[in-house]
């Protein structure tokens, strides 16, 4: 019988590599739905830390966390900002490639 392993240690050790877990994020925020990226951030969580050391760096409690953090999480920017800080990420805006074309509609 072969042994396999599960998706997730792989992929939790994967995001133990920064730039594997900014691309990571970065992709799941292409998603539209905003679920994605809240499981990715807690992905990214679990693979740099633990819930308890990031609701003592952040002072919010755990419970909390694992709530902001569920596909149904509603998190206020200051706490996506926060958990960023505290798990060494920032926030931050690209240019889009369809920048131009809306730049000209709205100047019409």
């Amino acid at each position: 019988m072969t042994k396999t392993r599960s998706y997730k240690d792989n992929l939790l050790k994967a995001l133990t590599d920064p730039s594997e877990a900014r691309e990571y994020l970065n992709a799941a925020l292409e998603d539209e739905n905003p679920e994605v990226f809240l499981l990715a951030l807690r992905d990214v969580v679990e693979a740099n830390s633990t819930m308890s050391e990031l609701a003592r760096a952040t002072n919010r409690n755990r419970e909390s966390l694992y709530k902001t953090l569920s596909e149904k999480g509603n998190p206020q920017l200051d706490s996506i900002r926060s958990i960023l800080n505290q798990i060494g990420f920032k926030l931050a805006v690209e240019v889009s490639h369809r920048y131009t074309a809306v730049k000209r509609r709205c100047l019409r």
